[in-house]
């Protein structure tokens, strides 16, 4: 399976070539949902290189700090990466985790909507749907480097992974779940559902819900799609990407419904027909 291009002395990895291709397309999509919220397109821009950044950033320290046990047993460790400084920001040995890279990239989408005086929660609504989309194109870069392929299987679909890409124990092994792709349509259907969202219950929503069902959804399925994965980070013997979906997924939850129980509504207008009432 080739993993990039030559171009002259240069090579390419596919790996590179999507996750740019996802940002450019996540990117293309919050445009779109700005322009419709009737804000200003030439932000995206403007923020994108910010968010590129952090998600990069955030990503390798997420890989850096939860390394999946396969290298663990090769000895690249956290300990490892943090006496090896040219390893822990050399990308192309290990990885990035998108858990990482969701937080980086909305504490640079933070920053940025300080410094420019924006609604941060509205920015992120508009991000929540490119973002998915962004994650849906770059997991095919798993495809290209054959990794985050699932447990073995001989369904129809199931993907051949070359024997120097197979873990130690499965090296008898040829055909695997294609957990990359599982998530990939995941993401896809997570997108179409935020934009749904968005439209149909436009002036339900608050500044943030969005971002929230995004927080909600993709944990969901990322917590599922777990059990398939063959060399999941480990902490203290438990999964780590795991339990941090299922940790977001409940937050995003509880959160969801506070901002939306029954009777908040009803205790806001009561508030501001006291306070109308006071003030004539």
């Amino acid at each position: 399976m080739p993993k990039g291009i030559s171009i002259g002395p240069l090579f390419i990895y596919f790996y590179g070539i999507l996750i740019m291709l996802g940002a450019l397309a996540a990117a293309w999509l919050a445009t779109k949902e700005a322009r419709r919220r009737g804000l200003k397109q030439d932000l995206v821009w403007d923020m994108l290189t910010w968010l590129l950044i952090g998600g990069i950033i955030g990503a390798r320290l997420w890989h850096v700090f939860t390394p999946p046990p396969s290298m663990v047993a090769q000895g690249i460790t956290t300990e490892y990466y943090l006496t090896h400084p040219l390893d822990l920001i050399n990308t192309r040995k290990g990885g990035l985790g998108i858990p990482g890279a969701v937080i980086g990239g909305a504490l640079a989408l933070y920053i940025y909507t300080r410094r420019k005086r924006l609604s941060f929660w509205e920015w992120t609504d508009i991000a929540a749907p490119g973002l998915a989309l962004a994650q849906a194109i770059g997991r095919w870069g798993n495809f290209f480097n054959q990794e985050v392929y699932g447990a073995p299987t001989n369904l129809p679909w199931a993907i051949t992974i070359d024997p120097e890409n197979r873990l130690p124990e499965y090296q008898n092994q040829a055909t695997y779940h294609p957990l990359f792709l599982y998530e990939s349509l995941w993401n896809l259907l997570n997108m179409a559902l935020l934009l749904w969202v968005g439209r149909r219950y436009q002036d339900r929503l608050k500044p943030g819900d969005v971002f929230l069902i995004y927080l909600l959804v993709y944990p969901i399925g990322r917590f599922f799609l777990e059990f398939l994965r063959l060399d999941s980070a480990q902490i203290a013997g438990i999964n780590a990407n795991q339990t941090f979906m299922a940790v977001i997924a409940v937050l995003s939850a509880i959160a969801l419904y506070i901002r939306h129980r029954p009777g908040t509504q009803a205790t806001l207008q009561d508030a501001q027909a006291d306070t109308t009432g006071d003030q004539s």
